[in-house]
């Protein structure tokens, strides 16, 4: 993963020259930049190499965590930047961007306790505070042994695992958190970056998961599909209906029902800890920014192609790596509201 001072010098040699194309429907030799959320990443990728061969839009996109995706589009240093926290509206406005949703996706503990498979362990909300607050540091703890009644849980220590980037990631776990435990809500609170307060930092999904695998009594959190592809063993979650839930798409599917679009604020839904039953508890919309007025509105033209190529053609290929699409009532709004589109 690039630094974001790094990434600033690789820009500015690979940028696409403006003025490349007169039109959106001219885009076949352009290129796009885009960085920002892990999370994102892997659906950016996939969209990239549909949109290239179907287009000609190439998209070159780095994935540096939500903060630099914000810091970047902010500067002018990129087309568009990709964030799971959405932007406050006064930050919005003074940076002169439009957010939007491009897909929906869950957050999942990820644990490596010896004798333990994916999906054995059962962990609430508190619970998991507690563990990242420090007060609960061994797997046999009598708080975990009683949410898991006949599993054999060893006295291994327990070894947190944290983002060590400013993330969206974190971002929406820490919210959850603040959700559903009042400590860790006066502790700590949510926020991209957070003053934690113990356990490990790591860079991005591919450290905290090579961190947890690597640590007897580890756990960590990720996006869902980061962790079936890299076989790490997840923890089942106790929904806001009292029961414990699998992470998976028809439980992430579930959570999205929920979703309240018609109140959020710049797209900026909340769909943690939603009503229901089977419900996945820690679930997140991630989102991209665009400048308002681009400074070369070619390459502005470009990304909105993009994106729209990619939200008529890109739900299979978003379900495929484990995310749920957008309604399509919501992708009309969002592009009712895009800015520079003709």
């Amino acid at each position: 993963m690039l630094s974001c001072h790094r990434f600033l010098a690789v820009l500015m040699l690979t940028a696409a020259p403006a003025g490349l194309f007169a039109s959106a429907a001219q885009a076949s030799a352009a290129e796009i930049t885009g960085a920002g959320s892990s999370f994102a990443a892997p659906i950016y990728q996939a969209w990239g190499d549909k949109a290239k061969a179907s287009t000609g839009i190439a998209l070159n996109y780095q994935s540096v965590g939500s903060s630099a995706g914000q810091n970047l589009v902010t500067a002018g240093t990129v087309d568009f930047g990709a964030s799971d926290a959405p932007m406050a509206p006064e930050k919005l406005a003074s940076a002169s961007l439009y957010q939007f949703p491009t897909v929906m996706g869950g957050i999942v503990p990820i644990v490596n306790i010896p004798g333990i498979a994916s999906n054995q362990l059962k962990l609430t909300g508190p619970v998991l505070a507690e563990i990242y607050l420090g007060n609960i540091t061994a797997w046999n703890d009598p708080k975990i042994v009683a949410l898991n009644p006949g599993l054999k849980l060893p006295d291994t220590a327990i070894a947190p695992v944290h983002r060590a980037d400013g993330s969206g990631t974190s971002f929406v776990f820490t919210s959850y958190l603040t959700k559903v435990s009042p400590a860790w809500k006066d502790a700590v609170g949510a926020a991209t970056s957070v003053q934690w307060p113990g356990g490990a930092g790591a860079r991005g999904n591919d450290g905290v998961g090579a961190s947890v695998r690597a640590t007897e009594g580890g756990i960590g959190y990720v996006e869902y599909a980061y962790a079936r592809r890299n076989g790490i063993p997840t923890a089942l979650l106790q929904d806001k209906a009292g029961e414990f839930v699998t992470a998976d798409l028809t439980s992430f599917s579930a959570a999205a029902a929920s979703a309240d679009w018609d109140h959020a604020s710049h797209f900026a839904v909340d769909l943690l800890d939603g009503e229901g039953k089977g419900v996945w508890p820690i679930m997140s919309a991630t989102f991209v920014l665009v400048p308002t007025a681009p400074k070369d509105a070619a390459r502005g033209k470009a990304v909105y192609s993009f994106f729209d190529y990619s939200f008529r053609t890109g739900d299979a290929t978003a379900k495929g790596l484990d995310y749920v699409a957008l309604p399509e009532s919501v992708k009309q709004k969002v592009e009712a509201g895009y800015p520079g589109k003709n």
